[in-house]
């Protein structure tokens, strides 16, 4: 998944701070919007305790402040969360959240100390042409007919600010899928700082390849004909013609449409390129309709907007992604051999919620960031299918189990991939962010279920603790809402497991209380997997 950075607007300046660009809508823990004068009371409360406290939250002269969200409690509390650049250029690692009461006063911030930005030059020693072509020599054998764009930032996500380039190099992938791998370099010095994937990894009738038959939203047209084209969220579902390039934009493809508004086959593997179809369009109203209902979220952004979802990527591509660049989700159509398309109701969950982490706490996609990143999409995206409860596709701890039979990943023993980890330890941030998650992943099984050997709707799991201890669960609507909270009031783009435990009690006490028994569950399970 492409990160895009906003532009920043609010600046200290001889002890004042103006105001720049909008943002997003305030809204309560159920998604309630909120009037403008309260939000836009907030945000001027916001501001004027970062000038007020500019020391704790690191900031100074030269930058400016962009509003990316704003949570208003049902008791007032108001959390609003900012981003900003430094003489214009983005900082990587510079979001904070301002938490304060409805009169405005300050309860904090979403760190103890955020990094202080202060540089001698925002002029690149290494220059763009450099920079772009050794990030090309680096992509070479990962991304091929490739493309870079090389971005001025301010690197701060490692605790010293200090000039860099941000590379993207675009390109195709090994099964003909848009891939690309993102390079950070030292823009001092040319030493690379890091790199990672820029991809992270939608009333008719429907014959699904993975539920069964299903109602489906759909709109007429003026011919008579439908499109699968949802009037109530507004996504559009496309066949992509198994497209091979990364310029994929939600213009490309060819949108479904059909006379009777019967729609696909039913079977795996399937001729019919219409049943992938049914699949992605009715599991992407679906996690729509879970987000809406639980939380109260309108979208993916909370602003209403539907989503372009693509099926029939790539050939053979046995995987699917969620693209910032074109709001889009694109879904391959599996190996070929033993895993189907790439459209089953977790899956496409899964990938939608990377949407949901870019446009609330930007978990970046690297070290123990990437793990959290990961394993949010994978606890809210199995949370619709649970949400759902189809009886063809009963709900599960097991994630991928549709297309990547018997499962890609499990929450209860996360290792029995042979990759995973169950526990923490001071390596997992150096561990591909898929498998750096089965710490989350552990997490949330053991709030929601507890420890030891269960059986779930005909599943049977055995949850070890790290610590030997006995955990009990609190049901995963509760463990699930709190990783949402925390998610989008508390969790910055740098948040670690360590800051992941503080995130989630912070949701729980907000929640449930901080002497409740989800506030006890929500530390006992963190302890169980070895973040204390």
């Amino acid at each position: 998944m492409s990160r895009p950075f906003l532009a920043l607007s609010a600046m200290v300046a001889a002890g004042v701070i103006t105001t720049g660009a909008t943002a997003l809508p305030a809204h309560s823990q159920t998604g309630t919007v909120r009037h403008a004068p309260v939000r836009d009371t907030a945000i001027s409360h916001a501001r004027a305790n970062v000038a007020r406290h500019a020391g704790t939250f690191g900031f100074g002269a030269g930058q400016r402040l962009h509003v990316k969200d704003v949570v208003i409690d049902a008791d007032g509390i108001q959390h609003v969360r900012f981003e900003r650049t430094y003489h214009g250029l983005p900082v990587v690692g510079g979001d904070f959240v301002v938490h304060q009461r409805a009169d405005g006063s300050l309860r904090g911030s979403s760190r103890a100390r955020a990094h202080a930005v202060k540089l001698a030059s925002v002029t690149p020693a290494v220059g763009a042409e450099d920079t772009a072509a050794g990030a090309l020599k680096r992509a070479h054998g990962l991304v091929r007919d490739a493309r870079s764009t090389p971005e001025l930032i301010v690197w701060a996500a490692d605790g010293t600010p200090r000039l860099a380039w941000r590379t993207t190099v675009q390109g195709v992938g090994d099964k003909g899928q848009p891939h690309g791998e993102v390079f950070v370099t030292d823009a001092t010095t040319g030493k690379a700082i890091e790199n990672y994937d820029a991809e992270r990894e939608a009333t008719g009738t429907g014959h699904s390849e993975y539920t069964g038959d299903v109602a489906i939203d759909t709109t007429q047209q003026a011919d008579g004909s439908f499109a699968l084209i949802d009037p109530v969220r507004g996504h559009v579902t496309k066949d992509a013609h198994n497209l091979s390039s990364s310029s994929v934009k939600s213009s490309s493809g060819t949108l479904f449409t059909d006379a009777d508004d019967i729609w696909g086959d039913g079977k795996k593997f399937s001729a019919d390129r219409a049943t992938a179809a049914v699949d992605a369009h009715v599991n992407t109203a679906e996690t729509y309709d879970y987000y809406k209902k639980t939380f109260g979220r309108n979208g993916i952004k909370n602003d209403g907007r539907g989503a372009t979802v693509f099926v029939h990527v790539g050939t053979h591509w046995d995987n699917a992604q969620w693209s910032d660049s074109c709001f889009c989700m694109m879904t391959g159509d599996g190996d070929g051999v033993t895993d189907p398309e790439q459209v089953d109701l977790d899956t496409m969950g899964h990938e939608m919620t990377h949407g949901v982490t870019s446009a609330t706490a930007n978990l970046r996609y690297s070290g123990e960031s990437g793990g959290l990143n990961e394993a949010t999409s994978d606890i809210l995206g199995t949370m619709v299918e649970w949400y759902a409860d189809n009886p063809v596709d009963r709900p599960d701890y097991l994630f991928s189990d549709q297309s990547t039979p018997p499962w890609l990943r499990r929450f209860d023993k996360p290792s029995l991939d042979g990759r995973s980890a169950d526990c923490w330890s001071k390596s997992v941030g150096r561990l591909d962010v898929h498998y750096s998650s089965g710490v989350a992943n552990h997490w949330f099984y053991l709030a929601s279920e507890g420890s030891g050997a269960k059986t779930v709707n005909g599943v049977a799991y055995n949850s070890p603790t790290c610590n030997g201890s006995t955990v009990t669960g609190i049901g995963n609507q509760k463990a699930s809402a709190i990783w949402y909270r925390a998610l989008t009031v508390y969790m910055t783009s740098t948040t670690d497991y360590k800051g992941a435990r503080t995130a989630t009690l912070n949701a729980a006490r907000d929640l449930y209380g901080a002497s409740s028994p989800e506030y006890a569950a929500t530390a006992a399970a963190w302890s169980a997997v070895s973040v204390s």
